[in-house]
């Protein structure tokens, strides 16, 4: 396990983050299949070398939901980038221990297609079911280590819901 001062001298990985909304405000939330009967999260994941968030978002909603572009609606991103720690222990189990947690920008789309067309049967799947849930809900639901990221970014888009 890595002391203290070797993670905070980690850099944060720098990812974004889908909310997605569907026509009656609720949000898209898959059940991680690493981690069955825990853990729901919106889609997410690391942005590559020299790619723009915005586009990011989009391959990161297809990759993880099958969803491609032409199906949402850019509504809204946060301003800034948020970041997370990762529980010490986690540090060095996940991305191969080059990071001490992630640095997010989060984008809200409007979903303009049907729940037919939502795939999470993907190349490399992440979820094993989805669902529809108020924002509320969706912040339950998250690991307690990130809920501090879900409040934050669903206060950034208040002004979408309710």
């Amino acid at each position: 396990m890595l002391t203290r001062d070797e993670i905070e001298a980690l850099p944060y990985r720098p990812c974004v983050g889908v909310v997605l909304m569907n026509r009656d405000g609720l949000i898209f939330t898959g059940q991680r299949i690493d981690n069955p009967g825990a853990a729901w999260q919106m889609p997410q994941g690391g942005i590559d070398e020299g790619e723009k968030p915005r586009k990011a978002a989009l391959r990161e909603l297809w990759e993880e939901t099958g969803i491609n572009k032409d199906l949402v609606e850019f509504v809204d991103k946060t301003k800034g980038w948020i970041n997370y720690d990762l529980p010490d222990e986690l540090v060095g189990k996940i991305w191969k221990g080059r990071y001490r947690g992630q640095r997010q920008k989060w984008f809200l789309f409007r979903y303009l297609g049907e729940d037919a067309q939502v795939n999470i049967q993907t190349e490399h799947p992440e979820f094993s079911v989805w669902s529809w849930m108020p924002y509320r809900d969706v912040v339950e639901k998250i690991v307690p280590f990130k809920r501090s990221v879900y409040e934050a970014v669903f206060d950034a888009f208040g002004q979408h819901f309710d």
